[in-house]
């Protein structure tokens, strides 16, 4: 048996193909004990217990996480119910858009001055309804 293993592990320096084969040989004389294997299978057993025990800690986080994620969005959707009909008429067009600064909001909702519609587009931005993004000294706004 000892011949067949060697023959697997050829290497380019006969030193490396002994060190190898000897420590091949050790090892399947050990396996051959009981006490030995018995010792394996009782470490496989022990590992085995701490792989599920970390699986159900994680699978426990994953539900709360999954909870929590539903809570929130369900919160949103609460917040979305709760917002003035101008603001979701915002929020529709921007959806519809992609993407508005305040200039679009102030022509299309008929705004006297860009700070009214720049004031809506920034509340409902602090409500985390609204991606913000400011390219040169325009400020975007994005459905999130």
């Amino acid at each position: 048996m000892k011949d067949v293993k060697q023959k697997e592990y050829k290497s380019s320096e006969p030193a490396l193909n002994k060190e190898v084969g000897a420590d091949l040989a050790e090892n399947i004389e050990k396996f051959k004990d009981p006490v030995i294997l018995g010792e394996l299978v009782y470490k496989l057993l022990e590992e085995r217990e701490n792989t599920n025990r970390i699986l159900k800690t994680l699978l426990r986080r994953i539900e709360e996480l999954q909870n929590s994620l539903q809570q929130k969005k369900y919160e949103t959707i609460e917040e979305e119910r709760m917002l003035p009909k101008i603001d979701e008429e915002i929020m529709n067009a921007i959806k519809e858009l992609g993407k508005v600064t305040a200039a679009d909001i102030q022509n299309r909702f008929k705004y006297k001055g860009k700070n009214a519609a720049s004031a809506r587009l920034n509340r409902l931005y602090s409500l985390s309804l609204l991606d913000k993004k400011q390219v040169g000294r325009t400020v975007y706004f994005l459905p999130k």
